[in-house]
């Protein structure tokens, strides 16, 4: 595993938006983002130069215009992220996280179908897709 300096807020947004658009330049980026969450020109060009400086992202020069592109796949930075976050919330311990999602966020009888559908498929062995 590389040891990635974790996103802050405006930078995962500014990934998001990389991800869903693929490579694109910092106008393409910053149309992408969400209506509810605008941000300057300049600072969606500055959050770009981070998630590359940081590994998230590459970039590479056409003509005068760079290019970005995700380095990383979604899944990763969740999966370092939600690690960082149980080792400083909660010591490396898994079900005090599980435990507060399942007490505190409302979940649907479709998300608690799914939940044992999870925790049967590891009794037996198996590991969810």
């Amino acid at each position: 595993m590389v040891d990635r300096p974790a996103l802050s807020k405006g930078e995962m947004e500014v990934a998001r938006a990389l991800w869903e658009v693929g490579p694109a330049t910092v106008r393409g980026v910053f149309e992408a983002l969400p209506d509810s969450r605008k941000m300057d020109f300049s600072t969606v060009q500055t959050y770009l130069r981070r998630l590359e400086s940081k590994g998230h992202a590459n970039s590479k020069l056409d003509g005068r215009v760079r290019i970005y592109s995700a380095r990383t796949k979604r899944r990763t930075v969740i999966r370092e992220t939600v690690d960082d976050l149980v080792q400083r919330l909660f010591a490396g311990e898994t079900m005090p996280l599980v435990r507060h999602l399942i007490e505190e966020r409302e979940i649907t009888k479709e998300g608690i179908a799914e939940l044992r559908d999870l925790i049967d498929q590891l009794d037996q062995g198996g590991k969810k897709q």
